[in-house]
C-alpha cells in the first residue's frame, strides 16, 4: 500500500467516523467522549505540517473519488463541530465543563485574531454562524464592552446559545438570534462581521451584504485552504468592485485561517 492510498484511507475511515456520530447525535451527552476524541484527533491531523506533503501529492491528482471525500469530510466535520458545541453548552449548564484540544485550539485562534479587529466599547460585531457555544461573542463582549450579536440557522443551536451566555455573559451585551442576517434591526450600524470557517455560504452572504452593511465595516472570513480545507470552507475570489482584501493572517498551528475585508 502507497503512502498516498493510506492517506486517503485514513480519510476515509474519518468520513465513516463523523457520519456515525452524526446519526447517533440524540440531543444528549451520550456520545460526547467519542466525537472529542474525534474531532481532537483530526484537528492534529489538520494542523500537522508532517501530512502537507502528502496532501500535495494528492491534490495534484485528478481523483474524482478524492474530491468527492473532500466535499463529504468537510461537510460532516462541520455538523460534528456544530454537535460537538451542544455537547459542551450541555457539559457547562450541567455542570460537566470540560476542555478538549480541539476548543482549546479555537479559543487560542480567538485570542489571535482579536488583536486584528480594533474592537472597542463603541463598536457593534455581528458573528454569522454562532453556534451553541459563543465563545468569540463572550470573548469579545467581556474584553471590550462591545455589542455583539450572534446569528445561526440551528434552532437548538440558538436556544443552548443564550443559556450558555445567560451562565458565562450576564452583564453583557450578547444577543443571539435565529435569523437571516439581512433581518437583523442594527445591520447599518454593524462595524465588525466575523463568519464562521464552517459556515457554507458565506462568500454569498459577503456579497448580499455589501449594499446593506457601513462603508467602513470590516469583515474578518475564517476559512481553511490546502490541508485545512478538509475541516473548514475554502476561501474565494471576492467581487474586487466590493470588497478588497487588506490582510491575511494564516497560523499553521490553528485550525483556521483569517482574511480580512474591507470595502473597495
Amino acid at each position: 500500500m502507497t503512502t498516498l492510498t493510506t492517506f486517503q484511507d485514513y480519510l476515509s475511515g474519518l468520513l465513516t467516523q463523523f457520519d456515525d456520530l452524526v446519526d447517533t447525535y440524540d440531543h444528549t451527552m451520550t456520545y460526547s467522549p467519542e466525537l472529542e476524541r474525534l474531532l481532537d484527533e483530526y484537528s492534529t491531523f489538520i494542523t500537522d505540517e508532517a501530512n502537507k506533503n502528502v496532501w500535495e501529492q494528492l491534490i495534484h491528482e485528478d481523483n474524482n473519488e478524492l474530491n468527492q471525500l473532500v466535499v463529504k469530510l468537510r461537510k460532516q466535520s462541520a455538523r460534528c463541530v456544530a454537535i460537538m458545541e451542544k455537547y459542551r453548552a450541555l457539559k457547562l449548564l450541567n455542570h460537566h465543563e470540560s476542555m478538549t484540544d480541539y476548543f482549546k485550539n479555537i479559543e487560542s485562534s480567538i485570542e489571535s485574531e482579536f488583536g486584528s479587529f480594533h474592537v472597542t466599547s463603541k463598536s457593534k460585531v455581528l458573528l454569522v454562524g454562532s453556534g451553541s457555544f459563543p465563545m468569540t461573542l463572550l470573548l469579545i463582549a467581556k474584553r471590550t464592552g462591545a455589542d455583539v450579536i450572534g446569528i445561526d440557522i440551528d434552532d437548538e443551536a440558538v436556544q443552548l446559545g443564550r443559556k450558555v451566555v445567560e451562565k458565562l455573559g450576564k452583564g453583557l451585551n450578547v444577543r443571539l438570534e435565529q435569523s437571516p442576517v439581512e433581518n437583523i434591526d442594527t445591520l447599518k450600524a454593524v462595524t465588525h462581521v466575523i463568519f464562521s470557517s464552517t459556515v457554507e455560504q458565506k462568500y454569498d452572504l459577503l456579497d448580499h451584504l455589501h449594499p446593506l452593511t457601513h462603508k467602513d465595516v470590516v469583515v474578518a472570513m475564517r476559512y481553511g485552504d490546502q490541508l485545512k480545507s478538509l475541516f473548514n470552507y475554502p476561501s474565494r475570489e471576492v467581487d474586487e468592485q466590493k470588497w478588497r482584501k487588506v490582510n491575511a493572517i494564516v497560523r499553521p498551528e490553528h485550525v483556521f485561517d483569517i482574511i480580512l475585508y474591507q470595502k473597495a
